[in-house]
């Protein structure tokens, strides 16, 4: 089913859908929407990802350390908790909206979540 975008009325897509008439013949009509990708949930996306690097970079520059972490690698963790909470606050409030799709709020909730266990198991270990 292909879509494409029209730019004349503010980004409405359009959807070819595929409908059976009365005699069984297919028959082929057009459904408008106006749902659209938040940016509140693009951002989470952003924000889950960058936290997840920042973890991860501060993890293997701590390995690479034979184990002692810096303060910096404290410090670095500590505000990518900060931005984890913003974007899972984002993801839920883009969540939240209606008429939107839903792929990026999703995907920045579980992508902050995914951080904040990371960051849960490393406290927790006492690395």
């Amino acid at each position: 089913m292909p879509i494409r975008r029209l730019n004349d009325n503010g980004g409405m897509a359009v959807k070819m859908v595929q409908k059976k008439g009365r005699k069984g013949k297919k028959r082929s009509g057009y459904i408008f929407t106006v749902r659209k990708h938040p940016e509140k949930g693009i951002m989470s996306t952003i924000l889950g990802t960058l936290s997840i690097l920042s973890v991860g970079a501060a993890v293997y520059l701590a390995y690479r350390n034979g184990g002692d972490a810096l303060p910096q690698y404290g410090a670095a963790v500590f505000l990518v908790t900060l931005f984890s909470i913003a974007g899972l606050v984002l993801g839920i409030l883009s969540r939240i909206e209606k008429d939107n799709y839903y792929l990026f709020p999703h995907l920045g909730i579980g992508l902050n979540v995914l951080c904040f266990a990371m960051i849960s198991f490393i406290l927790y270990a006492g690395i």
